[in-house]
């Protein structure tokens, strides 16, 4: 399997030696969930970075951001232009936080900031019966989470996966050609707390708290990482 990686944030300085990048994240991710035989390619879109072509790919993975969906940014826009022509082609698409959002609004979707505010931490959803690789005996998944704007209504045609009272459209897929999660998979525990840190008086000394006592719960990422690599491959 190829994978093209659309790469939509920078790590901050402090711990990119550690983490590199969102696609390198994946990477390891994905690899450790079993996609041993995959190769990907990373485009910094935030530079204008794309591919000449996507026909070589098997699937085209959207990461996190800061940045808006919705926003009038010249690289956002020029993204989207391009996540319109992929869904008219029907290419395998994966798209996490921002990514989920910004395929959601290219999906004709509202997509906006989050009524209750942040929503940080590991979050627990209800997972909605679908056949992907999640047991059939497992009602929820835990992940961790850290975004500010959501996914509004579900969009037309597409499959909730995931949903709890704080984000209602959790995941949800299309088909056999779209599969989006709103909290990150990607995630560890330290990069976590590296975040809620960098945030903690934007967020407030409660929900930081909150946020950071959560990330010792454990969460399902390794598990939510297989259901995508089985979602790539069509097992």
């Amino acid at each position: 399997m190829k994978i093209c990686v659309l790469d939509n944030d920078v790590i901050d300085p402090e711990v990119a030696p550690t983490y590199t990048s969102y696609g390198a994240m994946f990477e390891r991710l994905l690899g450790a969930a079993g996609a041993h035989d995959w190769s990907f390619d990373r485009f910094d879109t935030m530079q204008g970075q794309y591919p000449a072509s996507f026909d070589d790919y098997d699937a085209v993975l959207l990461t996190g951001s800061r940045a808006d969906s919705f926003s009038q940014a010249p690289w956002v826009l020029a993204l989207r232009a391009q996540v319109v022509l992929l869904l008219q082609a029907r290419k395998k698409l994966l798209g996490i936080c921002f990514g989920h959002q910004l395929i959601a609004l290219c999906m004709g979707a509202k997509v906006g900031r989050a009524p209750q505010g942040w929503g940080t931490g590991r979050m627990t959803y209800q997972w909605h019966n679908h056949p992907l690789s999640q047991p059939q005996d497992r009602t929820e998944i835990s992940l961790l989470a850290s975004h500010q704007d959501q996914v509004l209504e579900l969009p037309e045609g597409a499959t909730l996966l995931a949903s709890n009272a704080f984000c209602p459209v959790a995941a949800f897929v299309v088909e056999q050609h779209v599969l989006c999660v709103q909290p990150h998979p990607e995630f560890v525990e330290d990069y976590s707390a590296f975040l809620l840190g960098k945030r903690r008086a934007l967020l407030g000394e409660a929900l930081y708290i909150r946020s950071i006592d959560s990330l010792a719960l454990g969460h399902d990422g390794a598990q939510m990482a297989r259901m995508m690599v089985a979602f790539v491959e069509g097992t």
